[in-house]
Formats: structure tokens, sequence, C-alpha cells
């Protein structure tokens, strides 16, 4: 099973120790893509604060993080699943899970990203600010710049298994399972029961426990329906609904009766 996450905001700050090095991190076929968007960023960010914090997104409160990205080749490392922060991580809680699922962990997550691509939990990296949704002036739109690589490097990552995909639009336009990896895909939604609307905060909630009850329970589902069944198993309400065609990824929409 290979489980595609969003990251998080929110971030943590970077470690202590040895400074990044790209080729230590996982699914190597990115390493040029990543080496591209980092040196943009760091230039980008080096230069005209102002420019840069129009491009980022930031607003004047987080002017910080764009004197964060300049250091963002001498910045300690820390594990990723340590940087990524926020709603759906805190629920996820990686650092109190047993060994057995931590090495799930290890073996299943995927966290994208608009600098690194994509990276494994245990991958090292420094905090840094940098959204998918960011049009760098000399890549352009960071989905775009993504979807060659990921596309090169992604379906071999998956193997022959489930994908439970969580991400977010933004997050997922850099790249969508194809052809019959599409068909093991499940595309995981988050509803309030009673109004059946999206909210953001119990969506990443109930997405980061519902990961970490896999892992807890061990579960290997290996396509999309058998996962509906371990969902349930595990007390989620699931409703699925299969694909209409050949290539297209199946729907699963969990239930939540309280928000919280």
């Amino acid at each position: 099973m290979l489980v595609l996450l969003p990251p998080s905001e929110g971030k943590a700050s970077s470690g202590e120790g040895a400074p990044l090095n790209l080729e230590s991190l996982s699914l190597r076929g990115l390493t040029a893509a990543r080496e591209a968007v980092l040196t943009e960023l760091v230039e980008l960010c080096t230069g005209d604060g102002e420019k840069a914090r129009e491009v980022l997104g930031l607003s004047e409160g987080l002017r910080g993080e764009v004197a964060k990205n300049t250091g963002l080749r001498t910045a300690g490392v820390r594990p990723a699943g340590e940087i990524y922060t926020g709603v759906l991580y805190d629920a996820l809680g990686l650092a109190t899970l047993g060994p057995a699922a931590r090495k799930r962990a290890a073996d299943s997550l995927l966290v994208f990203s608009g600098l690194w691509g994509a990276v494994r939990v245990t991958d090292p990296i420094p905090s840094y600010r940098c959204s998918m949704g960011v049009k760098l002036p000399g890549l352009g739109a960071l989905a775009g710049h993504w979807r060659a690589p990921m596309a090169e490097v992604l379906p071999e990552t998956a193997g022959d298994g489930l994908v439970l995909d969580l991400r977010s639009s933004a997050y997922a336009a850099a790249w969508r399972p194809k052809g019959e990896l599409a068909g093991r895909t499940a595309i995981v939604r988050v509803l309030h029961a009673p109004t059946r609307k999206v909210v953001s905060h119990f969506n990443k909630a109930t997405k980061g426990r519902m990961v970490r009850s896999l892992l807890t329970a061990g579960a290997t589902p290996g396509n999309p329906a058998e996962l509906v069944e371990v969902l349930r198993e595990l007390g989620y309400v699931v409703e699925g609904e299969a694909p209409g065609r050949a290539g297209k990824a199946w729907s699963l929409d969990v239930l939540v009766e309280e928000i919280h």
C-alpha cells in the first residue's frame, strides 16, 4: 500500500545536524527536478524579499519564511515526518507509533511537496516554505514542473498494490495515477455526515487518524474494495464508488457525525 499525503503549511524548525544532501532522499529519479526548484527558490528568496513574499503567497506576518528559504542548502535536516506538523500530522502521531507501525509508515507514506516533489517520512530535509500552488518566475507553476518526473518515478514506486490518495487538489495536480494503476487507487474525502460537506479541520484530523489506524492494525488491503472492508472493520463509516470505466480511480467517502 502506498499512501499519498499532503504536506502541512506549519513546519517544525530545521535540525541541528548535517545540511541537506539531495542524493540522500528517496525517489532518486526526482533529484534533478528537486535541484531545479531548490536553486530557483534560494535565488528568489536571497534577492528581492518583497517579490519573493508575493511569489510564495505569504502575508506580511510570514516574511520570516522568506529568510528561512535563503538558508536551505546549509540548514540542518531532520526526518520529514518530524518537519511536517499541523492537524493531519498531529492526528497521525508518527512519533508515538510502535516499532512495527513505524516501519510500515516509513515504507508506505509519501508526502507531496512543492519543493521536493514527494518524500518519504524518513527523508532528511530542512524546514522550508514553498507550496505546490507557487508559480516560480523561471520554472513556472510547480504542479506542471513535477508532472513529467513524477510520471516517470511514481508508477514504479506504487508497485502492484493499493494507492490511497489523501492529497488536496493542489498536490494531486502534480501526479494522477493512470491506466491500470488508477484502478487500484482510492481517492478519499471526509464528509460531515449530516451536511455532506467537507470541513477542513476534521477532514485533515480524520485522515490522520485513519492512516494511524491502518498502520497500527497492520492492514494490507490490496485494492480499493478491500480497503472499504478494512476501514469498516476499524470502525469507519465508508461509502465506496467503483469507477464507471477502466482507467479511473475509486471514490471513497468517510462519513463523520461530529466535527472535532
